[in-house]
């Protein structure tokens, strides 16, 4: 089984992209313009002085129709450091056909030798070419490949630091928590294209295999692909028809999870109204289909660590009124955002010598809990044969929504 899931993960490095998050992305297009610059926050937090480290650092993130959680990530670097130190670029976004602009993008922040680090997040198929033509000229830089796409021995070649979440795992962790919030069932809802690929796949026979082991019935429910001709709104609505029926055959104690972005809100929504179980959304964080599911106004959901408390409160307070706390939980920070921030942060100490070119996990972790506010466990990927310490896989403890959580 260890072989096997270590030949999973390599593989599904190569083939999968973001696998829930395009389509979710698509009903709310972004305004700015791929690859650009963006402008500083209207009331930024106050900057520290610019002589907290030497030069620049780049992140270049999705823009903000791809992924919101990446880009605000940067926002809150530049609100922090300023403009003049965080310069914060964008992928096109359309890049599994833009290589020439990616390629262009990367070569045009090399080109600013004031820029000591790079951190890419995503680091999406293209990346490595891109990065290739960079180090043509600029060998002296820290980079950073955040949830990289691309095979991870060759990711490994070109990045200093690499960090994921560590997918797998979470086969094992979801029902072992459904089962803790009082499942007796766990249903799995995916469809043909999401389960071609391979990580996905992998993930859903740990949930599978680990559902039996601990005494859940599992269930696999086959829902219409969002990019079919039924569309995002018809996958939704089959989401919200499906779910009733689901709980009358297994019961309220019946757990929800699915591997599609877009089916996150009604999947709350309708495990809220049916009083279900929902360990976590497939990309796990306080922000990903809680807030427009359960009808909490955007303004609480600003991003900030202040707002990321108040859209947690939100939460739980419309679960108490529903009567299913202790019913859902997610992960308690977006780990997207932490990976920038982390990342961010250990490159500032690797511009100001405070750790080496061979990476201190001690201090990396440091940064990641620093801004979850809880300890953060990594492990290094592993394949047959073949260990990547540099490569940190990212795994931790669930927010059960409860009445401690309420401000």
């Amino acid at each position: 089984m260890k072989r096997f899931i270590s030949l999973l993960l390599a593989l599904m490095m190569v083939l999968s992209l973001a696998a829930c998050g395009q389509p979710a992305q698509s009903e709310t297009p972004a305004e700015e313009t791929p690859a650009a610059e963006t402008p500083a926050a209207e009331t930024p937090a106050e900057t520290p002085s610019a002589e907290v480290f030497e030069g620049k650092i780049a992140i270049v993130t999705n823009t903000l129709s791809q992924n919101e959680e990446e880009y605000r990530s940067a926002e809150l670097m530049v609100d922090r450091y300023g403009e003049d130190k965080i310069v914060h670029v964008l992928w096109p976004d359309n890049f599994m056909t833009e290589q020439e602009q990616m390629i262009s993008t990367i070569t045009r922040i090399g080109s600013d030798p004031e820029v000591k680090a790079l951190i890419i997040n995503q680091a999406v198929p293209g990346t490595n070419a891109a990065v290739d033509k960079l180090l043509e000229t600029r060998d002296d830089m820290f980079i950073v490949y955040c949830s990289p796409q691309e095979n991870p021995p060759d990711v490994a070649e070109r990045a200093d630091l690499i960090v994921n979440s560590n997918d797998l795992k979470m086969g094992e962790n979801i029902p072992v928590q459904a089962k803790a919030m009082g499942a007796t069932t766990l249903v799995h809802y995916s469809f043909p294209r999401h389960m071609s690929v391979v990580m996905l796949a992998a993930r859903r026979e740990l949930m599978k295999s680990t559902a039996e082991e601990i005494g859940l019935e599992f269930y696999d429910a086959t829902a219409p692909d969002p990019t079919s001709d039924v569309g995002v709104a018809g996958a939704q609505q089959f989401i919200l028809e499906d779910v009733p029926k689901l709980v009358d055959r297994f019961g309220k104690d019946t757990a929800f999870f699915s591997t599609n972005c877009a089916m996150q809100i009604p999947l709350i929504k309708a495990a809220v109204d049916e009083g279900a179980i929902y360990p976590q959304p497939c990309c796990p964080s306080p922000y990903h289909g809680f807030p427009a599911a359960l009808g909490i106004e955007s303004e609480s959901a600003d991003y900030s660590i202040e707002g990321m408390a108040q859209v947690i409160s939100d939460t739980a307070k419309v679960l108490k009124e529903n009567g299913v706390l202790g019913r859902f939980s997610t992960w308690p920070v977006p780990v997207a955002m932490m990976n920038t921030v982390a990342s961010t942060e250990y490159a500032i100490e690797w511009i100001k010598g405070n750790v080496g070119d061979e990476l201190d996990i001690d201090v990396l972790e440091e940064k990641m809990a620093e801004y979850a506010n809880l300890p953060v466990y990594t492990d290094p990927y592993t394949e047959e044969g073949l260990q990547i310490d540099k490569f940190r896989l990212i795994i931790m403890d669930f927010l059960t929504y409860g009445e401690e959580h309420i401000l």
